[in-house]
């Protein structure tokens, strides 16, 4: 996950996937890259095919100084509230990585608890700021492939397609079977079915 730990002055970026979803953990993404690097196409990863985050992702590791990932859990989430859950995930990416940095950039207005470096907030950073747009991008494809895994283990939700979101085919489905072990209890069109329970 990283190439060195003897470098100077460097700046991170983190940006998470998944803070809407009905289902699903929230993924964080920190991303540290060098003073001179090549990514074309480098963006917002809701403004990319799944294609190319596929090859933006498989870039970006080669050519980062560090990179590492914070999640945070549906029951994490239920008992801190998303913001909350957001900013620890942001907070445990930005601690996995591998080397100091002297500038931390966070899309968004909220900052995760950093500790000896600055942090600086840029509302649309993941279109703005190449770090972030890069943590963006890892973020993202990082949670894909985790709620295809879940897709396995709790079949029936279309985990894989819909990525835990708010669809309509997510909401029938929902419906029909109920929540899983990894909807999220407080969130609208899952927590109706727990008052439902409470209510009989």
């Amino acid at each position: 996950m990283w190439k060195s730990n003897k470098l100077k002055s460097l700046t991170a970026g983190i940006d998470e996937a998944g803070r809407g979803c009905l289902a699903g953990p929230v993924v964080a993404a920190a991303v540290v890259l060098p003073e001179e690097y090549s990514l074309p196409f480098l963006n917002d990863s809701k403004k990319l095919s799944p294609s190319r985050r596929g090859i933006l992702e498989r870039e970006i590791k080669e050519c980062a100084h560090a990179w590492a990932i914070g999640v945070s859990w549906p029951r994490e989430i239920e008992k801190e509230n998303i913001l909350r859950a957001t900013l620890l995930a942001m907070s445990r990416a930005y601690r996995h990585l591998k080397v100091k940095c002297s500038r931390v950039y966070v899309d968004g207005i909220h900052s995760p608890l950093l500790e000896g470096v600055e942090v600086l907030c840029v509302k649309g950073g993941d279109c703005l700021i190449p770090e972030v747009s890069a943590a963006s991008i890892l973020a993202k494809t990082f949670r894909d492939r985790l709620m295809q895994a879940l897709d396995r283990r709790y079949p029936g939700y279309g985990f894989a397609i819909h990525k835990g979101y708010a669809t309509r085919y997510h909401l029938e489905r929902l419906r029909l079977l109920g929540p899983c072990p990894i909807h999220r209890r407080t969130f609208k069109g899952v927590r109706e079915f727990f008052i439902k329970e409470l209510s009989l």
